[in-house]
Order: structure tokens, then sequence, then C-alpha cells
């Protein structure tokens, strides 16, 4: 999402392999918070769990994928033992979702760089057109085993 994100993200398997999904969001992006409420609310076969980019378990996550937090800004989807960032990241994860969120999977036929271009455009504007918290959100008791500690 950041300026000084590379166009392309080296990514590394993991040497163990990764049970779930794991979205990796901006802790204190309204934005992001929003879409993780979101996901939370429909995913109801609980495959994905989160971490914010700037919890240890988030940095842990981005170290094991040659990701570097202090330049990345975008959402990471860690999935298969691959971290998926940009459209592509965003893309997997509404697959994931099942109907009728799958069907934007569809936009992956979009060449990369127009994908990304858009998503870019929004990340760089998320915290004026929607703001920011102070601090990375506190997920509520029902919803506390979904995040990584």
């Amino acid at each position: 999402m950041g300026r000084g994100e590379p166009e392309r993200v080296r990514v590394r398997e993991s040497s163990e392999a990764d049970p779930e999904r794991i979205l990796l969001f901006d802790g204190v992006c309204n934005l992001c918070n929003a879409a993780v409420g979101f996901i939370l609310e429909r995913d109801r076969r609980r495959r994905f769990r989160f971490a914010s980019l700037q919890s240890e378990a988030g940095r842990r996550l981005l170290e094991r994928h040659d990701l570097d937090a202090d330049e990345l800004s975008s959402l990471v989807l860690v999935e298969e033992g691959r971290a998926h960032v940009k459209s592509a990241g965003a893309l997997r994860l509404a697959r994931g979702l099942g109907l009728p969120w799958s069907l934007l999977y569809v936009f992956i036929l979009l060449p990369r760089p127009l994908r990304d271009a858009l998503y870019s455009l929004v990340a760089r504007n998320r915290y004026r057109w929607f703001g920011r918290r102070e601090a990375c959100m506190m997920p509520t008791p029902e919803r506390l085993e979904r995040f990584l500690e």
C-alpha cells in the first residue's frame, strides 16, 4: 500500500506448513479494521486468523517471508506457506470467503499492474479517507481466538 513497496514482493516457502490463512493488516487503519470485522462476520468456516502488522506475531510472519514491515503498508495474506500482497492478497482473501465474495476473484484476470495501481490508490489515501486510530484494535473476547498472540 505504501509508496516504498516493491512492485513484486519476494516470498519464500515456509519451513513448516501454515495450517490456516492468516491476514496481516494495519492495526491503526480504520478501513483495515472495518475489513477485518467484515471478514469475521462472513468467514463462517473460520478459515482466517488475523494479526496486525504492528504486532510481534505479525512482524515474525513478515520476517519469515522476507517482507520488511517498515516498507510495507499492504495487507498480507499468508496462505499455503506463501505471502500474497496488494491486489493478489485481497482477491485471494475474497476467494476464501466463499460465495458471493469469491466471484470477485475474476478480477485476477486483469493485469497485475492495473490491479495494484487501483489498490495502491486506495492504500495511499486510506488514512485521509477513513481515518486512523491511536492504537491497534483489541478483539472482543468472543473473537480473541481468531487473532494471533
